[in-house]
């Protein structure tokens, strides 16, 4: 790669005894005669190197030197000054220069000057580029997957962490919305102030406006003395709100107020409070639906969902099963436990309707009920088991006079309800299908609770 350098001096004679010098070694090299004219090229131009004089007319080298720093840190300068004035360039390499050059000047020394500082610069560069790759790994250290959907989620995560978005992670429980909207959080630049997560389903409707943007004393009864909210505390850093489509509708202009206005105001203030604040959502609910039945104000949703982030269920992607049944056994203290090749195939069969949540869980359950260092397929619970056997014998063995479609879907359904204890989101999910197709299919095939097997 040919290096860049930006001369800057006003002596015509000397900038051009130094550029054809360092053209001879093979470096591109541009010539600004005041410092006006070398700040313009430098934010054209982007050079590896400024070599600029000290004493000039109108902008002076001193303020090249502060401007090139504060504007790029790692670019290297060499300054020029007169022989006999090593105080003053001194006093330059103090502001942040790389080293001084004296009129006249060696030619080998330069040479060599120049060579250093661009070595220099590599080097920043290049352990720059490893912290930023290893702070990205570290933020992504709990998120595990290498499937194409995971990795699209973590290119959106690195796009959007670091600007003001407002992002909504979407996907099932238990699919590991906090850990992305905490990743975002800790690769922004308000990584050293506060996460605040919340779960909106979690909180009693009379309590959630409270607890979201605080209260004055005697606001209500009980409110005793003032409260601060979860805005307040998240300023500066970011407020997470999980199931934020279980927001009552009530609260929802309120938010989106804040969310607008980047103001709070306390349940019983008079007066606002202007806050910066960046806000990360979740939700397991379809938004959309629940904007048709009137529970969820469309102004807000386009508010929320500048960016969307979804993450795909389990099931979806199942060669991230093996590493996340690594990663939990080491997490869960499993050094030296295995997973037999066939154990993890039957794992990647199962359908896992509680999601990464689930899977850890059977991990944590495996390692404390082991007998050896060997995790076997038998050593399954026996619901993950059923599922591998169906799907290495084969999900159905029909008749060879022939049976009827309608009746084996109506069985399929019903066998998926009674599994899943008849929760239709559940069922749902088994069959890998929405929930309002199935309530189709149920309706279709006249399917209510009362065949329920006792």
């Amino acid at each position: 790669m040919t290096h860049k350098i930006l001369i800057i001096d006003d002596d015509t004679s000397f900038r051009r005894v130094l550029e054809y010098n360092l053209q001879e070694e093979g470096y591109e090299v541009w010539t600004c005669a005041d410092g006006k004219e070398g700040l313009a090229a430098f934010d054209e131009r982007q050079p590896a190197l400024v070599i600029t004089d000290l004493k000039m007319p109108g902008v002076t080298g001193f303020q090249v030197l502060a401007t090139v720093k504060e504007r790029s840190a790692s670019t290297p300068v060499i300054v020029i000054t007169a022989f006999g004035a090593v105080e003053t360039a001194v006093e330059a390499m103090k502001l942040g220069a790389y080293d001084y050059i004296t009129k006249p000047f060696n030619r080998d020394e330069l040479k060599l000057m120049v060579k250093k500082a661009l070595e220099l610069r590599g080097l920043s560069e290049e352990n720059q580029r490893l912290k930023e790759e290893l702070t990205d790994r570290a933020e992504f250290r709990n998120i595990i997957g290498i499937s194409r959907s995971m990795e699209e989620v973590f290119d959106i995560v690195r796009k959007v962490a670091d600007t003001e978005a407002t992002v909504l992670i979407t996907g099932e429980s238990g699919t590991g919305k906090e850990l992305v909207a905490r990743a975002i959080h800790s690769l922004s630049s308000r990584r050293a102030f506060p996460f605040i997560p919340i779960n909106c389903a979690a909180i009693p409707r009379d309590l959630l406006e409270s607890e979201l943007f605080g209260h004055v004393k005697g606001a209500f009864t009980g409110a005793i003395k003032d409260k601060v909210g979860k805005f307040q505390l998240a300023e500066g850093g970011t407020l997470f709100l999980d199931e934020v489509g279980d927001l009552p509708l009530e609260l929802q202009p309120k938010l989106l107020r804040a969310l607008q206005e980047k103001v709070v105001e306390p349940v019983g203030g008079a007066s606002s409070r202007k806050l910066d604040v960046r806000v990360v959502t979740a939700t397991n609910t379809d938004l959309e639906k629940a904007i048709a039945e009137g529970n969820f104000r469309d102004d807000l949703y386009y508010r929320l969902a500048v960016i969307p982030v979804h993450l795909p269920p389990l099931w979806k992607r199942q060669e991230d099963i093996p590493l996340l049944v690594r990663h939990f056994t080491a997490k869960h203290g499993g050094s030296g436990v295995t997973f037999a090749p066939e154990t993890l195939e039957v794992m990647k069969s199962y359908h896992w309707p509680g999601n990464v949540r689930e899977l850890e869980n059977t991990v944590e359950r495996l390692l404390i009920m082991r007998n050896s260092d060997v995790i076997r397929a038998e050593d399954l619970p026996e619901k993950v088991r059923g599922t591998g056997r169906a799907h290495v014998a084969g999900v159905v063995n029909l008749p060879p006079e022939g049976y009827p479609l309608e009746q084996l879907e109506r069985e399929i359904v019903m066998e998926a309800l009674e599994r899943n204890a008849w929760n239709q989101t559940a069922a749902a999910r088994f069959l890998r299908i929405p929930r309002h197709t199935l309530i189709y299919r149920m309706e279709k095939y006249n399917i209510t609770p009362q065949e329920r097997k006792k």
